[in-house]
């Protein structure tokens, strides 16, 4: 950001310097003595002409020497004249000075009104809740590693690749090069969200460790960081801290438009962590997801339903009861972890043949089709409780939009 206005500052100063230098310089001459001058250049051929006739014997000595002695006298009137006439500075130094200091104050003025003045910030595509669109498939991918590799400063193309990497879902490498560009620019707050981001999908979507150091690092340059503020609320739901999390939520919800659908989905991570709250306060045991999920609701059109099928690994065979409580659920990818459509179910139940869609809603304004994109999880709870614990097991889906059918999920990671 800092950059960007150093840069039209600069390119300001060489439109000034354009337009005022030659109003500043510029020296206009009085049209009287232009007009004084071409007299006396009439005066002088006058003289010459009556010359050449006494040559030629047309004017007698007597005459030309009394003619002429008129004419010089005209001549030195003439040139008094002209001397005494002052030529007269630019009178344009007061125009140079006025546009020198309305030149910037116009172009600010416009782009205020035209321009995206959050283009820079976290607040917009870089660190806003949407994301920067699409930048390529591997081709593009391809060109961006030739480039970051030929120039690792580059922290345009690094920034691209990083973008590049997520939407690839190659998280790893989009932590990685996030890492890399924060070592060239430090102090954006947006930067440090998006590799939090980055970094928690690389680790099976937990923003437990190093991702909520960067969340903080995000929040400590900006607090009002709006993508920082989501994923530090949700890594706070993530540990059980539903105090934080409340307290992330409401400060994002006082920067967004009360009627938007970002300000909708905080409300229903507000209610849940409420919810939660209230339920510990009161001295007992936290809830399960059954526990808090409201009666179902009317079977929508059925367009956002997601359907699909969970496994369970080999490996995790036989380490689990077969009354484990198994949760099968949709949340939305970006934002609050809240469920948009629940399934429960047991360990002896596996493999489960599952359908989500927005009857299953725990929030009437938290459903799947409310969403672009989605994650379903399958989770192994032996708690039969609605936040994950040390050693349950889960299988998470890509990024997916509503109404995906034939989701094939597998059990087959331990929750540290």
């Amino acid at each position: 950001m800092t950059l960007f206005w150093i840069t039209c500052a600069v390119l300001s100063l060489i439109a000034i310097l354009f337009v005022a230098i030659p109003l500043w310089r510029g020296t206009v001459t009085s049209n009287a003595v232009a007009r004084d001058a071409a007299n006396l250049e009439i005066l002088r051929d006058q003289i010459n002409e009556m010359d050449v006739d006494l040559k030629n014997g047309l004017l007698s000595a007597d005459l030309h020497e009394q003619g002429k002695s008129e004419l010089q006298s005209r001549v030195l009137e003439e040139v008094r004249e002209v001397a005494e006439v002052e030529t007269h500075r630019s009178p344009y130094k007061k125009l140079a000075i006025a546009l020198s200091v309305l030149l910037p104050i116009m172009a600010i003025g416009l782009y205020t009104q035209v321009g995206d003045l959050d283009a820079f910030s976290n607040r917009a595509g870089h660190g806003g809740m949407s994301e920067m669109s699409s930048v390529g498939g591997s081709t593009s991918i391809s060109a961006l590693e030739k480039k970051v590799e030929s120039n690792p400063a580059d922290g345009e193309s690094l920034l691209l690749l990083a973008r590049a990497y997520m939407e690839a879902e190659r998280f790893a490498d989009s932590a990685k090069a996030y890492e890399n560009l924060t070592q060239y620019i430090s102090d954006e707050a947006w930067i440090w969200a998006d590799y939090a981001d980055a970094l928690a999908m690389a680790q099976g979507q937990s923003l437990r460790g190093k991702p909520t150091d960067l969340i903080n690092k995000a929040l400590k340059i900006d607090p009002d960081s709006m993508k920082g503020l989501a994923l530090a609320g949700s890594a706070a739901m993530e540990r059980g801290d539903f105090a934080a999390a409340i307290k992330h939520w409401e400060r994002l919800r006082s920067l967004l438009p009360a009627d938007s659908e970002d300000a909708k989905m905080i409300e229903g991570g507000l209610a849940e962590a409420r919810q939660m709250m209230s339920h510990i306060k009161g001295g007992k045991a936290p809830m399960a997801l059954e526990q808090i999920a409201p009666p179902a609701q009317p079977a929508a059109s059925g367009k956002e339903r997601i359907t699909g099928k969970v496994t369970l690994s080999d490996s995790l065979k036989g380490k689990y009861s077969p009354d484990d409580t198994v949760f099968v659920l949709a949340r939305a990818a970006e934002g609050p972890k809240m469920p948009l459509a629940i399934l429960r179910k047991q360990v002896r139940d596996l493999p489960i043949t599952f359908e989500l869609d927005d009857s299953m809603a725990m929030q009437p304004q938290m459903t799947l089709s409310s969403f672009d994109k989605v994650v379903v999880v399958a989770r192994i709870s032996r708690s039969g409780t609605a936040m994950p614990e040390a050693g349950d097991a889960q299988g998470l889906s890509q990024p997916l939009r509503p109404g995906t059918k034939g989701v094939n999920l597998k059990i087959d990671q331990i929750v540290q």
